[in-house]
């Protein structure tokens, strides 16, 4: 298969609104997504990170530039201020270039923000969702 750029994400939740708090979550989560998925520093095109407005203490991209994507363009914002969304969260998505195919993309979702992925899907069956029934998929947050 040719070489593709690949969306891949993943959320958790903050212990608090700290420097260290921002920093700790968001490094764990990146490094659960690269474990997941192989991902090579040099093969990361773009990450964008976004928070919910009660996390501003830090960039999230900092926890990236620690671990050494220094050459990686990165970019933080904040997340649409939905009334009953859960807060806490730090949501990031990388574009890599890989040569897996878009059902071999594990999306990680920790802590308080193992839920989010059903938002939305909720009344839809099980059946019907790309990666439910496929033997060694390994699920997010799992």
């Amino acid at each position: 298969m040719a070489m593709a750029c690949r969306g891949v994400r993943g959320a958790t939740t903050v212990t608090a609104n700290t420097k260290e708090a921002v920093v700790e979550a968001t490094r764990e989560v990146l490094e659960k997504i690269i474990e997941a998925n192989g991902i090579a520093a040099e093969d990361v095109a773009y990450a964008l990170f976004t928070t919910t407005r009660d996390v501003n203490a830090e960039f999230p991209a900092v926890a990236a530039r620690l671990m050494g994507w220094d050459k990686v363009a990165l970019m933080c914002g904040h997340e649409m201020d939905v009334p009953d969304a859960t807060k806490g969260v730090i949501r990031v998505m990388a574009l890599w270039n890989t040569d897996r195919r878009q059902d071999e993309i594990v999306n990680i979702y920790l802590r308080g923000a193992a839920h989010l992925r059903q938002r939305g899907v909720e009344g839809q069956k099980a059946a019907s969702a790309p990666s439910a029934g496929k033997p060694g998929r390994p699920q997010a947050g799992q």
